[in-house]
């Protein structure tokens, strides 16, 4: 059993202890007492030096012990020896920050919006929290703003240990028996954590929420606090600055601006869209006037190209095959796919037909009488469909 300091002082980042054990490899160390927080309930672990050596990461063992694992072997035989731990402060803090943030948010929620949280996750980057049921996305600045207001009232948070049998006002009941740590925001909130905590919501810094997104039953919102909620408000003003000199405007002009250009760039891509397909029309009707019917009265076109689009090709084939008697054959080597088409009066199923040959070359695809498309595994295999149809 290890003594866990972090529970009753988070702000610990030095200690000594006496190792109790070292493996084999001299890479996973447990110790009589550790500052190191193992990655538990959400929270990630913590990282450091143990006698200068990096640990890079802290777990919770079989026996109710932390193991640390180290960057490079541990004297296999240090058993007994006093050693020197530093917790990496600035990751530690980084973490305290979040995982406060988080009670407080939880209890804003549950207090504005009568939501529960189901969980919670803490990333290198951003933090999320599931909710249990629906909102509407429109009631984050009011949560950010109360959650905020708070920080600034510097309430305590204090760490206090009880007996489950007991214990009363937890926002969410713990299943656990025996003593049970709990973190308490001076009335706010209540919880059983045992993870670590700053000492008032003034040290959680500032509280950042941003996208919310659908997950099965819950609401997942994602939130920043104190230097990550800083480092990522710099980092959206620095780019919206900078889609604002590129359209020339105000900051706070820039999303309207913005979309502007997105809504004259569709209308511009679907005249273009048109005309292209017009382009395609005049040019299958010319390819149907410039090509000589065969012995049975069909005109017959076949194309190849190494790169290519075959919905661009498909306006040329309708127009071609528009006209009596025509069958349009196209195919692009990369990646290898083809397109069949055959007027009415062709004589063919086009679907068919090259359903017929795409299975047997290990391809796929289908469609009409009128029109099919499909695509093989590789170019041997373009090779063999066109032989057949050609």
């Amino acid at each position: 059993m290890t003594d866990r300091l972090y529970y009753t002082d988070s702000f610990l980042r030095e200690f000594t202890a006496r190792v109790t054990n070292v493996s084999d490899d001299g890479l996973l160390v447990r110790l009589d007492r550790t500052a190191f927080y193992p990655a538990s309930g959400g929270q990630p672990c913590d990282t450091g030096t143990l006698d200068g050596i990096v640990v890079v990461e802290a777990a919770d063992g079989d026996a109710g012990d932390v193991v640390h694992r180290l960057e490079s072997p541990f004297d296999a035989g240090a058993s007994g020896r006093e050693v020197a731990g530093i917790v990496d402060w600035k990751r530690r803090f980084d973490h305290m920050q979040q995982h406060t943030g988080q009670h407080l948010l939880s209890a804003v929620f549950e207090e504005l919006l009568k939501l529960k949280t189901v969980s919670f996750h803490m990333g290198a980057d951003t933090s999320t929290i599931d909710l249990e049921g629906k909102f509407d996305p429109s009631a984050l600045p009011g949560v950010e703003l109360r959650a905020n207001a708070l920080v600034r009232e510097n309430r305590p948070v204090a760490v206090t240990f009880e007996d489950a049998a007991g214990v009363e006002g937890l926002r969410k009941p713990s299943q656990r028996e025996g003593s049970l740590r709990i973190i308490a925001i001076q009335n706010l909130d209540r919880s059983a954590c045992g993870g670590t905590h700053v000492r008032s919501t003034a040290e959680i810094g500032p509280i950042l929420l941003r996208k919310t997104e659908k997950v099965r039953q819950t609401m997942r919102v994602e939130f920043l606090c104190g230097e990550r909620a800083l480092r990522r408000a710099r980092a959206d003003y620095e780019a919206l600055y900078r889609v604002s000199q590129t359209v020339s405007g105000a900051i706070d002009e820039a999303p309207a601006m913005v979309a502007a250009l997105a809504e004259s760039s569709r209308a511009k891509e679907k005249a273009v869209r048109k005309l292209e397909l017009e382009l395609a029309g005049y040019q299958g009707a010319d390819l149907y006037r410039s090509t000589e019917p065969g012995a049975d009265g069909v005109r017959r076109v076949a194309r190849r190209d190494p790169r290519g689009n075959l919905e661009d090709l498909r306006a040329v084939a309708q127009s071609f095959t528009g006209q009596p008697k025509a069958v349009f054959l196209a195919a692009i080597e990369d990646p290898p796919s083809l397109l069949l088409a055959a007027s009415e009066d062709a004589g063919i199923d086009a679907g068919k037909i090259l359903k017929a040959a795409l299975t047997e070359a290990g391809g796929r695809g289908g469609g009409t009488a009128r029109m099919a498309q499909g695509s093989v595994p590789d170019r041997a295999a373009l090779d063999r469909v066109l032989q057949r149809l050609a």
